[in-house]
């Protein structure tokens, strides 16, 4: 029996990848990197500590990890704060409050940092809704580990296969597989052109279709037609 929906944040409850992606190009550029596109999208889902790690490692950057990091997320929040910009994608508020009546217990588990989760959150009016909020600098490894997602559980109170997860990229997807837990992929364009494969189900939208499935993992007729 499904009890909790855990969902990624960027990318799944935002739109907000291409954002990251425009100024992480920009702070590539400043720091004299050169990174394709094909590269930069195999971060997506993963935490900024490592993505960074991984650079300094390959191109021997004289600048901590730490001191990276905080340059690549005062960038963003900057952003934010001084745009405003954060786009939800359609249909995730509604669906999340549905969820919420349904009584499903909802966490978010997230990459990106704790202050920017409870921003978003908020911004949005579904900050009620979530009974956790994890950020992958909670756990020691981040997606594609299983990390984040197992800590999730527990926080809950709630077992790995008690849980549906709601990704949008191969790194968000392969982690909670790992976990053991039922995986949600979700197509989003703008997360370039994610591996989703390993997900149990694919979907084009975070509406009904979302919904259905959702309610469906509790149907034992439909689970045991699986």
């Amino acid at each position: 029996m499904i009890k909790a929906v855990v969902f990624d944040m960027d990318g799944v409850i935002i739109d907000s990848e291409p954002i990251h992606i425009k100024l992480e190009n920009e702070l590539f550029k400043s720091l004299g990197l050169e990174i394709s596109e094909e590269e930069h999208l195999t971060f997506v889902g993963a935490s900024s500590y490592y993505m960074w790690r991984k650079i300094k490692e390959r191109f021997n950057l004289p600048q901590s990890v730490e001191e990276l990091v905080e340059k690549d997320r005062k960038m963003y929040l900057d952003h934010v704060l001084r745009t405003g910009e954060i786009i939800p994608i359609e249909g995730i508020t509604e669906t999340v409050k549905k969820l919420f009546e349904k009584k499903y217990k909802l966490a978010v588990a997230s990459s990106s940092p704790i202050d920017v989760i409870k921003l978003v959150v908020k911004k949005l009016a579904i900050d009620n809704c979530f009974e956790v909020l994890v950020s992958g600098d909670y756990v020691e490894n981040s997606k594609p580990s299983p990390d984040i997602f197992l800590y999730t559980a527990a926080k809950l109170k709630v077992k790995p296969y008690e849980c549906v997860v709601i990704e949008d990229s191969y790194n968000g997807v392969h982690g909670a597989k790992k976990a053991g837990m039922t995986v949600i992929g979700f197509k989003n364009p703008n997360s370039g052109n994610q591996d989703l494969s390993e997900a149990d189900f694919i979907v084009d939208s975070l509406g009904e279709e979302l919904l259905g499935i959702i309610e469906g993992l509790n149907n034992e007729k439909n689970v045991a037609e699986k």
